[in-house]
């Protein structure tokens, strides 16, 4: 059993700088920046005296919006360095959202790109915070979000109300090196150091407070599941605002040394395009993105020697993608992870050498020093192997809990310290493991988590709706889809294109119902309840779906 690292992430960083200085750390190819470990933690320890430069103190909440930039990673690790907490926001919210998330968070600073596609983050964050425009950098008073004063802007422009990343680095200045050693030297190894928003079944998101152990850890076991090494190069187009990316890429890559290779926006083009210039060995995404890899017409083309690992994870991964990633890219070695935010987020993984029937019949065994039980759902009572019930963790792995949600935190994880996961899963004879089903009424669609009950309580403030509820439906492309079965309020009409506009720009896109119908009456239990799994049979039947 490997031994637990007792580090924080800033430490983590410094001792790999120290022992392979001139190794590649980062490649963003396209911009052609390169950084070796000595110049990864110079320019992060720049970061973290302009955070502290900018008033923050150790435990604040600094929050992110942005694709994968360099200055997400800097981020990353310059938190860790100078122990503000940072807070992950998903590159597809919208104003409501943001104003949720930035409000339960309690972050002091946010840090955003100024448009990702169509979607402009400056003119959202102008429409939340309209005080911003007459304020002084710095000195923001919003009356909605008391706790806000910082908002850095990633890009050449400047803004009313804003710093550039530019003027966090110039302010660094300011501060000693020695002063950032003594805040570093002052963080403690259980101290939380990153928080993710995971949607809950009972309606809003919720913070995931992980500590720097959880993750330290769990990006080097994860990474040992992969053999990987300071030989390896990963190319990561998972978005770093989830687990995915920031603890199964980025971290994972530190832990031992590895070059990192992120791709800011996904395109499958870039991806091979990346695995082929930069010689990457290992390469991590949800299904979909393999799918569309291997579909290009000119995948052929690209010469993808190199690979051997990697991960798929964030939904049910095809045998035949698996097959394909195994036997066309060449990746033989790559593996299938499974977890969720509140477990930082890794629970168990194939190996390496596991045979191909194995990496994609299971999510593989527990990872080491991580404990797993299938238990009958309701109880702790642990059922015999080969039989269905609810999946718990217990470890290093498990969340501090939820953010300012006790009750919550307490019905996740009982008083013996085991998470119930809400997956139900059959553990094999050897400890393998099978999701076969979900207690909660979440969907997957192409690896993001989304959770009824915000779309239903979203949609409840729709004038003509009386009720609504929310079902995943099978889909090729995307794994599960969004369908919304409403019933309107008494002498209304309404036709889908109109429910989906009064989604749009409010909530995220993949959150907006792909499929809407229009009903009397919900299938009911004897006591009232809706039965949410009749609707999905009627959703399939409607769709003619399988």
């Amino acid at each position: 059993m490997s031994k637990l690292l007792h580090i924080t992430v800033g430490k983590l960083l410094d001792e790999v700088a120290k022992n392979q200085p001139d190794h590649e750390a980062v490649v963003y190819a396209d911009r052609n920046l390169r950084y070796t470990y000595k110049q990864f933690d110079e320019v992060c320890r720049k970061a973290a005296r302009g955070f502290m430069a900018l008033g923050i103190e150790k435990g604040e909440h600094v929050a992110i919006w942005a694709t994968n930039t360099p200055e997400w990673l800097i981020s990353q690790f310059s938190t860790g360095k100078m122990g503000a907490v940072l807070v992950t926001v998903n590159t597809n919210y919208r104003a409501s959202e943001l104003e949720y998330l930035l409000k339960q968070s309690d972050s002091s600073t946010l840090i955003l790109m100024e448009q990702f596609k169509d979607h402009s983050y400056i003119d959202t964050l102008y429409e939340i915070i309209p005080e911003l425009k007459n304020s002084e950098p710095g000195k923001l008073k919003c009356e909605k979000l008391p706790k806000l004063k910082n908002i850095i802007v990633l890009g050449e422009k400047t803004f009313p109300g804003t710093f550039s990343w530019d003027d966090v680095m110039t302010m660094s200045e300011s501060i000693r090196e020695e002063e950032l050693d003594f805040r570093l030297e002052s963080l403690h190894y259980d101290d939380v150091i990153n928080m993710q928003y995971t949607s809950g079944t009972t309606g809003f998101p919720k913070g995931v407070m992980l500590t720097h152990y959880n993750l330290v850890n769990n990006a080097l076991n994860i990474a040992s599941c992969m053999k990987l090494t300071n030989k390896d190069r990963m190319c990561i187009p998972v978005p770093f605002f989830h687990c995915f990316g920031c603890v199964l890429g980025t971290l994972a890559c530190v832990t031992v040394g590895a070059t990192m290779v992120p791709v800011q926006e996904f395109s499958p083009n870039r991806v091979l395009q990346t695995v082929q210039d930069e010689k990457c060995t290992a390469l991590h995404g949800v299904p979909t993105m393999f799918i569309a890899e291997l579909n290009l017409e000119e995948f052929e083309s690209y010469n993808l020697s190199h690979l051997r690992t990697g991960i798929m994870a964030g939904s049910n991964c095809p045998i035949e993608v698996m097959k394909a990633v195994v036997e066309k890219m060449g990746a033989t070695e790559i593996t299938i992870a499974y977890g969720q935010t509140e477990a930082s987020p890794v629970i168990t993984q194939t190996r390496t050498d596991d045979p191909i029937e194995l990496r994609v019949s299971s999510v593989g065994k527990a990872l080491p020093n991580v404990e797993v039980k299938i238990v009958e759902p309701g109880s702790n009572k642990e059922v015999p192997r080969g039989v269905q019930g609810e999946l718990c963790t217990r470890g290093y792995h498990v969340m501090k809990g939820y953010y300012k949600n006790p009750e919550a935190t307490r019905e996740a994880i009982d008083e013996d310290g085991w998470l119930h996961t809400g997956d139900l899963a059959v553990m094999d004879e050897n400890g393998y493991c099978k999701i076969t089903g979900r207690l909660k009424d979440m969907i997957i669609r192409g690896g993001e988590n989304i959770y009824p009950r915000e779309i239903e309580e979203f949609l409840y403030q729709h004038p003509k709706i009386l009720d609504v509820q929310i079902v995943g439906v099978p889909d090729e492309r995307y794994g599960e889809e969004v369908m919304a079965w409403i019933i309107l309020k008494e002498g209304q009409s309404a036709t889908p294109e109109e429910i989906k506009a009064y989604c749009e720009g409010k909530i995220s896109r993949h959150k907006i119902p792909r499929y809407i119908e229009f009903t009397k009456e919900y299938p009911m239990t004897a006591s009232g309840k809706i039965q949410k799994f009749k609707l999905r049979e009627q959703s399939m039947e409607r769709l003619s779906l399988k």
